[in-house]
């Protein structure tokens, strides 16, 4: 009894420890390998061809421990990130650009989700699975960095591969002894490799720290998180949910009346597809009046010839007017999903007079668009271009798309989860689209042209340096200006300049991008963009 007493928590304890994840030979031997290569890569460094190089290791990785007849391969959307993540790789080490960092990142994760479960369709999930996939797989490795404990079985294994070490050791070490006496040559290429191994260790020694083994050890996690795949279905169920197109459904009350013969439908009036169809036609026909009136006044103020008058506050024109006209074309779409959801879709007597008013609906959210888009442009024109005014064409070119998508529900009954793979896919573009743009040069070259009075300086030198030749080819434009901001974006109150201030402003960011460009550049943080800029800046 006191026996069973005292062994019964063993198996306890057993069950409620994680098994191991089960580890090939290839990864086993790429596991310290990625993270090796993740701490040489990126401890101390900044993003550039470190990060092009740890994505094509994972990548190559991932594809070689792949099955040949894996149903991955058949998938279009693990085909579409694998270019998407060689392409916005090679756009790292062009540009270096926030965006094509993030777009690199983000491919390269989603990649790893379709590996996960190559038969999701929503680009958002597969992303999600890769973070959930890798957060499995973390705990099932855990058992390989305990000590095995001490038996009989392990005892005699710990003795076999001692002897199979050892014995190649010493035998290599009678060599070495042989050959150094016999050839002083080859003792004095022995002593030098010595003292060089000697020297490389003494030299290791003072990089290890806690942070750097903490950084070592966050590298063995993404590494083991990137390249051993636990399924992961919550998401895939998810979408195993939804179809691509909406269904008829039953809503009940037949069946309730054939059971109740004294039931009575006057209950269920309010829910009547007739009701919902007026309900949704009298939305339909105010909002398009009203949108028509709006769209009216856009067209003949902004569309057609549009010029500020003298105290215009074209800041909040373009700012507050620009987001509430977003917001009403978000809202408009969000109610054309609520309308089209369920079987308002199969009224045959009044769905096509609710499809046309929905169709001219989208539409004029079409010219309310255009309208964001020239209220963008002038704002542009008349105070130069920024992060955000391209952000704004983005988001444009996807309500653009988005509205496109809804009049796909519209007229072929698809369902929201069509809608929302769809906007996914729009929204990866959008993303590998802004990775593959130079935009800060493109910022700069257009800020920095005689059209303008004015000119927000301090924003421009507070860019990356790979942007200084075009900024220092340009100074000599400052000489015209009234208005010259050096201050950083954000600052009260704002410094202002004289043109050879200004100009000497530019000169000194120069120098010091110069200099602090050739005291910690390194292979893995090195851009194409960020080096020739410093050969030019050096002519």
């Amino acid at each position: 009894m006191s026996f069973v007493s005292v062994a019964a928590p063993a198996p306890g304890r057993s069950r409620l420890r994680r098994p191991p994840v089960p580890l090939t030979a290839l990864q086993k031997l790429l596991l310290p390998l990625g993270a090796l290569l993740f701490d040489v890569l990126f401890w101390n460094q900044e993003l550039g061809l470190n990060l092009t190089v740890y994505t094509l290791f994972v990548v190559g990785a991932t594809l070689a421990g792949l099955p040949r007849h894996a149903a991955v391969w058949r998938s279009g959307y693990f085909r579409l990130m694998l270019g998407g993540t060689l392409l916005s790789a090679g756009s790292v080490v062009l540009l270096g650009s926030g965006a094509a960092k993030l777009a690199c990142v983000t491919s390269l994760c989603m990649l790893l989700g379709y590996v996960n479960q190559p038969h999701l369709q929503v680009v958002v999930h597969a992303l999600l699975t890769a973070l959930g996939g890798a957060a499995q797989a973390l705990p099932g490795l855990l058992p390989y960095l305990r000590l095995p404990q001490r038996s009989a079985g392990s005892w005699s294994r710990t003795r076999f591969y001692g002897r199979l070490l050892v014995l190649p050791l010493v035998v290599l070490g009678v060599f070495h002894v042989l050959f150094s006496l016999a050839n002083p040559r080859y003792n004095a290429l022995a002593a030098t490799v010595l003292t060089r191994v000697g020297e490389w260790l003494l030299a290791l020694l003072p990089a290890i720290s806690l942070p750097h083994l903490l950084f070592f050890l966050l590298g063995l996690m993404l590494t083991a998180g990137a390249l051993v795949v636990v399924p992961f279905h919550f998401f895939l169920d998810q979408e195993s949910r939804f179809g691509e197109f909406v269904r008829r459904q039953r809503d009940g009350v037949a069946s309730l009346a054939v059971r109740h013969p004294n039931f009575r439908l006057r209950a269920f009036r309010a829910l009547d597809l007739r009701k919902e169809y007026l309900a949704a036609l009298a939305i339909f026909g105010l909002v398009n009046a009203l949108l028509l009136v709006v769209n009216l006044i856009d067209i003949n103020w902004i569309w057609l010839g549009f010029t500020p008058s003298p105290g215009f506050d074209l800041t909040q024109f373009v700012h507050e007017g620009t987001y509430v006209l977003i917001l009403s074309i978000l809202v408009a779409m969000g109610i054309m999903l609520w309308v089209f959801r369920r079987n308002l879709n199969f009224y045959e007597p009044g769905l096509p007079a609710l499809r046309w008013g929905a169709t001219v609906w989208v539409l004029q959210n079409a010219v309310l668009v255009g309208s964001v888009a020239l209220r963008n442009y002038y704002y542009i024109t008349y105070t130069g271009l920024a992060y955000k005014r391209i952000g704004v064409y983005g988001f444009l070119l996807l309500t653009l798309f988005g509205l496109g998508t809804v009049l796909l529900k519209v007229w072929q009954r698809r369902s929201a989860f069509s809608l929302v793979r769809l906007n996914g896919l729009a929204a990866y573009g959008v993303l590998l689209l802004l990775a593959l743009g130079n935009w800060e040069a493109w910022i700069v070259r257009y800020n920095m042209s005689p059209r303008f009075q004015q000119i927000d300086l301090g924003f421009l030198l507070e860019m990356p340096g790979r942007v200084l030749p075009e900024l220092a080819a340009r100074q000599s434009v400052l000489t015209g200006m009234r208005r010259i901001v050096i201050s950083p974006p954000g600052t009260s109150p704002e410094v202002r300049a004289t043109p050879a201030e200004a100009q000497a402003a530019i000169r000194a960011r120069v120098a010091a991008w110069d200099q602090e460009y050739t005291e910690s550049r390194s292979w893995q943080s090195w851009t194409h963009a960020a080096a020739a800029a410093h050969e030019q800046l050096r002519r």
